[in-house]
């Protein structure tokens, strides 16, 4: 499909992203990671039976995938809700895009730290100004959700002033626990059994839910950019059974480029199409069928009795 030359190419081209690239791409995210490993594969399997040739591409997670549509509305790609509304409030960009779905899975978002005395994310943001934040690098989706937490409340959180970033989240994760008073913050599907869980738990560190009213109230279009969700966040052992915590968590969103910005004719035909067969799919297509995660899908759910808990204390 070719790219219609419109104010939104316009708009591609003045941020300096460059020409678009091919057609047929679902963006995800490393190779490692549960985009491109366990949710693309179901989504390129379902467009082929609908003969679109679609395939999934690596890039550096959330923020690339959504310059990527920016550059090429006929692309698709997976993101987190959180940046999504994060890059839209900095480009002005809502008009280019088109949510074709946000119902398949939830990313939670946790602290890490080796300081036992912080408990909730309420300490975290009335000590931004003294705490040391070593964040994942610097275009990753979890820094995404940072900058987005921080635009939301300037006062706590937004108050940050000595924030670098790692080369991994691994990385970030380690520096995290090198003292008392440094912090890292990364978003993950909770899978306990994820051998980032498992590290954190092998080194001591402190995992913190990232919690309050505020964060539960933001909304874009009436829809909640977050939900209360209780997460195991280790694995159970013969005495023990798995600890579990109340934390936020973001859809994880498939978006795509809106027709208007495809070139009229059949290319714009087929983007309607596309973006009429992904809605129509039922969810559980377009989830994976075995593995934690799919156990996940079956029993994780938002805690009523939680929130409520939550809203009377905040």
């Amino acid at each position: 499909m070719k790219v219609a030359l419109t104010a939104g190419a316009a708009l591609v081209a003045s941020l300096g992203l460059g020409a678009p690239t091919d057609a047929g791409q679902i963006n995800t995210g490393g190779e490692t990671g549960a985009y491109y490993s366990t949710f693309c594969p179901q989504l390129e399997a379902e467009l082929k039976k609908s003969k679109f040739d679609y395939s999934c591409a690596t890039s550096a997670g959330s923020r690339e995938n959504i310059r990527r549509v920016m550059g090429d509305p006929s692309q698709v790609a997976f993101t987190q809700f959180d940046v999504f509304a994060l890059e839209n409030q900095n480009i002005g960009g809502a008009n280019l895009f088109k949510v074709l779905r946000s119902d398949i899975a939830k990313e939670c978002v946790f602290i890490i730290t080796r300081n036992r005395d912080i408990t909730n994310f309420g300490q975290v943001a009335a000590l931004a100004s003294e705490l040391r934040f070593v964040l994942p690098p610097e275009r990753s989706g979890s820094t995404g959700t940072f900058e987005y937490l921080q635009s939301i409340d300037p006062e706590g959180l937004g108050a940050a002033r000595n924030v670098t970033y790692a080369g991994s989240p691994d990385e970030a994760i380690d520096r995290a626990l090198s003292g008392d008073d440094v912090v890292t913050l990364f978003v993950q599907f909770p899978d306990p059994k994820n051998a980032r869980f498992v590290s954190i738990a092998e080194k001591g560190g402190n995992l913190v839910p990232v919690l309050d009213r505020n964060i539960l109230r933001q909304e874009i279009d009436g829809k909640k950019v977050y939900f209360a969700e209780e997460t195991e966040i280790n694995l159970p052992k013969w005495n023990k059974s798995a600890k579990k915590v109340v934390t936020a968590c973001t859809p994880m969103l498939l978006i795509t480029g809106t027709p208007d910005r495809v070139e009229a004719g059949d290319p714009r035909k087929d983007q309607q199409d596309l973006i009429r067969t992904v809605e129509a799919l039922e969810v559980e297509q377009l989830q994976p069928k075995t593995g934690f995660l799919a156990k996940l899908w079956r029993k994780t759910k938002a805690l009523s009795a939680a929130l409520s808990q939550i809203e009377r204390q905040f």
